[in-house]
């Protein structure tokens, strides 16, 4: 068993193959997906040796499992779980040297939604338009992981990482976004843009990759009707008709024709991937 493969054995709720996405493709409806927690995506794979946009596996929420047909370092970052190596524990957030035949588990995450392992040499899925990521909204790029698959891996980095572990941030206790308004925040009434800016949600079950759903009071509309679909971003909170804000992730629509109240600072996106359902969110309008 030295082929660069490595065999899928429990695949877990959710797991993808992501890098850091395919962008510039927008004007043909295709979202820029990858990774949801790139901070994590990047972290892990500089701990293999790898370039940061080598393709990583994404879990959500209970891990996966995975047996490598040859001799590999892994790293396990992002949502804070335990990993094991046959069964006896080794480390979180470090790179592990994992033999050919053996099988890693990445567990339950402890804390936060999305865990992310990086192999040395990086999945090596077959691109599409430039991006190996799964984009569950256009379904580009590869399937979500099933067990049994096998994926290939890229060739071993030439140069080791310049370290072994690295400092992670913790999950949110409380998700903090900081927003600009608009482009449509005069479609809502002044109390509903106090009410967005000064109560508190929470993170919906319902969330997904696509968007971040969340749970509290309704934003209510000053402009009845909706919008000819118009072109949207990544952070864009666009406000269906129920009135809960819904924050776009990486594999959102490109257009969308319910208005969008405010758009939220990219670099606090990350923290919105490792929210699980009913983490408090607070929306943090900037001057």
């Amino acid at each position: 068993m030295n082929d660069r493969a490595f065999a899928v054995v429990r695949a877990g709720a959710l797991t993808t193959v992501q890098d850091l996405g395919r962008s510039g493709h927008a004007h043909l409806g295709v979202p820029r997906s990858g990774a949801l927690d790139p901070y994590a995506s990047r972290l892990v794979n500089r701990l293999v040796g790898n370039p940061d946009d080598a393709a990583v596996l994404e879990t959500t929420v209970n891990g996966c499992a995975v047996r490598p047909r040859c001799a590999v370092t892994i790293a396990v970052g992002g949502a804070p779980c335990p990993v094991t190596v046959d069964g006896r524990p080794v480390a979180w957030g470090a790179a592990v040297r994992v033999p050919a035949g053996a099988v890693l588990e990445a567990g339950a995450a402890v804390r936060g939604v999305r865990s992310y392992l990086a192999f040395a040499g990086g999945v090596a899925a077959e691109p599409v338009l430039g991006s190996r990521s799964t984009d569950l909204l256009s379904g580009l790029g590869p399937a979500p992981l099933r067990d049994g698959a096998v994926l290939p891996l890229g060739p071993s980095p030439c140069a080791a990482a310049g370290f072994d572990a690295a400092p992670w941030p913790a999950p949110p206790r409380e998700l903090v976004l900081r927003v600009r308004l608009g482009p449509r925040h005069d479609w809502f009434t002044a109390a509903a843009l106090r009410t967005f800016a000064t109560r508190g949600y929470r993170v919906s079950p319902a969330s997904n990759r696509i968007g971040l759903r969340t749970e509290g009071p309704a934003l209510e509309r000053a402009v009845p009707g909706e919008l000819p679909s118009e072109g949207m971003v990544t952070g864009a909170v666009q406000v269906p008709p129920d009135g809960r804000p819904v924050v776009f992730l990486a594999d959102h629509p490109t257009t969308g024709g319910y208005p969008v109240v405010a758009v939220v600072r990219g670099g606090d996106l990350a923290a919105a991937a490792q929210a699980a359902p009913g983490t408090p969110v607070r929306f943090v309008p900037l001057g």
